[in-house]
Formats: structure tokens, C-alpha cells, sequence
């Protein structure tokens, strides 16, 4: 047997390779644009930026150091300068690819950072592969800009797994509207009429507000925001506040809202603050063509019809009133349960001024 020569010997020592392999490295040095790596082999290898990770903006100086253990694939054995050229992120996407195609078979859900807004979308990426999700999956609500998604971690289903395409598709949109039916059902087992819950605002409208009482929205009806009169929803409720309310009623998944407490109440001792025949007085708070509405305290109002603001006949209550006057008027009559209270100016003027009048006009 002949003996080996040095450079025999020394081939002899290093392992072999092929294209594809994937093999365990070390680390030797690092720059902003490549990693050197000891695979053991006769020639070191390098791992480009690209081939690190599809972030364009990692810092591989931050990312590795000399020294570190790396799992890497070989793409080719000679550059063109003797290096062997090797890639991380492969190695990691073709585990990952794994992952993806579970979840998609058992409909299990992903979790990923949004690492790119896209025209049509989002990309996610689940450590080396990106994962599309289309702008009508992104959300279960009209999202206008996609952009308050980016840097986000979300979570969603693959509804689309094709490696040999490489087209991998997410929905958060499905995941979402799961999980707040599920969440509206443990609502309706959970609350009942009567109950007072913690909710926040989703949404105010002319009519009224959406609030989140924990899974489920309830409508916060204008009439029952305030035992008093309140012309807009907006002027007293903003998206987000958190608010004190009571479940006044249920209907299937509907579910009915008020804030207004017994204990506010202000018409509870009306009739000893305003009892029939007393005098009060008020400002005008508002005026149709049939009379005027008298805010005699915060949450009262009472109705000096037109016929009993004169004994002189009035066309229309704006003819002699606006609204801000103090007027002083004669309660008449007090309805507690419709929450209704009459009043009269004219009970309170003597007699002779209609004949007066009257007699003014002859």
C-alpha cells in the first residue's frame, strides 16, 4: 500500500459534502454583509445577508457572533473563489414549511409579526417564510389602513398551503369572527336583566352607542343615556370611554342598555318638589309649535302648552318666548309614571286681562 501524501491526508480529515446537505457550523467571523462559517470541511463557507433572513434590515454583527454554533444548507461547493456558499435561512424555512402545513391540515392558528404592508395586504413572517394575508382577511372590519397593522404580532389560520408555489396564504378574518361568537355566546350564558356590567364604547351614532359589555355589544339607546333630554350621542360619549351600565333587557342576541340608576332618578320625589298648584319657576329649554318644554331641574321638564302662556291667544310659543327665558309658572298636573308635568303662566295672570284684551280688540 502506498502511502498517502499531506494533501491526501489532510482531504481525508475533512468531511464529505454535497450540494443540499445540511450541516452544523461554527461561526469565525462576521460583517455587515456575511457570515464565514467552519463546516469542516476543506474550504469555510459563506453565508450572505440574503441568506441569513429575508429581513433587509437585520444586523448581522447583532444577530451572530464569532464562536456561535449555526445550522446551515450547502447551495454550492466553489463560489468561484474557493468558498463553499451556504444559507441559514433555508434550513429554518424548510422546518417552519412543516409547521405551516400542520396548521393548515388541522386547522390549527399561527402566530407571526407583520413584517411588511403590501399593496392588496399584509406579509407575516413565520421565521424565514413569509405568509400572505390578503386585505379582506385581515380583519372581520373594514380596516382603510393597513398600515396600523405593521410591527404587529397577529395571530391567523392558513387557508392556503402550496410550498411547490411557494404561496402561503393567512386569515385572521375566520379566527376573529370565532372567537367573538364564542365570546358572545359565554356573554349571554354569563349576564342576565337587571345585571349592572363595565363596558366600552365601540361605536356612537346618531342614535345611540355600541358598548362592549365583555363578548357581546349592547345598544346604549339616546333615551336611556340620561334621565334628562340629550340631543346628541356625541356630545356625551366618545369610542373608547369606559362606562357603568344596566342590562335592561335581552332578546335573543340583542342585547338593550341604560344608564340610567334608580338612585339618579330625579322624577322619584317629584311630586314634593312640584306638587299641583305650587309655582315654580324654570328656563325654556327647547320650543315646538304646540308649546314649550320648562326645565324646572337637571332631568325635568315640564310642558307650558301654548293656551296656557297668555290669556291672550298665541300663535305659537316663539311669538313671546326663547329658549334661555326664566318664566315663572302654576303646576297644573303631575303624571309620575309617563314622567310628565303641565304647567300654566296663564293661571298665574288675573282675570280682567283677557276681558281687557278683549275688549281692546272690540
Amino acid at each position: 500500500m502506498s502511502e498517502m501524501t499531506f494533501e491526501q491526508m489532510l482531504d481525508e480529515s475533512f468531511k464529505n459534502i454535497r450540494t443540499g446537505d445540511v450541516v452544523e457550523g461554527t461561526v469565525i467571523s462576521v460583517t455587515a454583509n456575511d457570515i464565514a462559517v467552519n463546516i469542516g470541511y476543506k474550504s469555510d463557507g459563506i453565508v450572505t445577508k440574503n441568506e441569513y433572513s429575508n429581513d433587509s434590515t437585520i444586523d448581522l454583527t447583532a444577530a451572530v457572533k464569532a464562536g456561535d454554533p449555526i445550522t446551515v444548507k450547502v447551495l454550492k461547493l466553489n463560489d468561484g473563489d474557493g468558498q463553499v456558499v451556504l444559507s441559514h435561512k433555508r434550513v429554518a424555512s424548510e422546518k417552519v414549511s412543516k409547521v405551516l402545513e400542520d396548521a393548515f391540515n388541522n386547522h390549527t392558528v399561527v402566530s407571526a409579526k407583520v413584517t411588511e404592508v403590501v399593496k392588496g395586504g399584509l406579509v407575516a413572517t413565520v421565521d424565514e417564510v413569509p405568509v400572505f394575508i390578503p386585505a379582506s382577511l385581515t380583519s372581520d372590519t373594514f380596516t382603510k389602513n393597513l398600515n396600523v397593522f405593521a410591527g404587529q404580532d397577529i395571530e391567523f389560520y392558513m387557508s392556503e398551503f402550496t410550498p411547490a408555489k411557494r404561496r402561503y396564504i393567512g386569515d385572521c378574518k375566520t379566527l376573529l369572527k370565532e372567537r367573538k361568537e364564542k365570546a358572545k355566546e359565554e356573554a349571554l350564558v354569563r349576564i342576565k336583566e337587571g345585571d349592572i356590567v363595565e363596558g366600552v364604547v365601540k361605536n356612537v351614532t346618531t342614535f345611540g352607542a355600541f358598548v362592549d359589555i365583555g363578548g357581546i355589544d349592547g345598544l346604549l339607546h339616546i333615551s336611556e343615556m340620561s334621565w334628562g333630554r340629550i340631543d346628541s350621542p356625541q356630545n356625551v360619549y366618545k369610542k373608547g370611554d369606559t362606562v357603568k351600565v344596566i342590562v335592561k333587557e335581552i332578546k335573543g342576541d340583542k342585547v338593550a342598555l341604560s344608564a340610567k340608576f334608580d338612585e339618579n332618578n330625579p322624577w322619584i320625589d317629584v311630586q314634593e318638589k312640584f306638587p299641583v298648584g305650587s309655582v315654580v319657576t324654570g328656563k325654556v329649554a327647547r320650543m315646538t309649535d304646540f308649546g314649550a318644554f320648562i326645565q324646572l331641574s337637571e332631568g325635568v321638564d315640564a310642558l307650558l302648552h301654548v293656551s296656557q302662556i297668555s290669556r291672550q291667544r298665541i300663535e305659537k310659543p316663539s311669538d313671546v318666548l326663547k329658549v334661555g327665558d326664566e318664566i315663572e309658572a302654576k303646576v297644573v298636573d303631575v303624571n309620575i309614571d309617563d314622567h310628565k308635568i303641565s304647567l300654566s303662566m296663564r293661571e298665574l295672570l288675573p282675570e280682567d286681562a283677557e276681558e281687557e284684551t278683549a275688549t281692546e280688540e272690540a
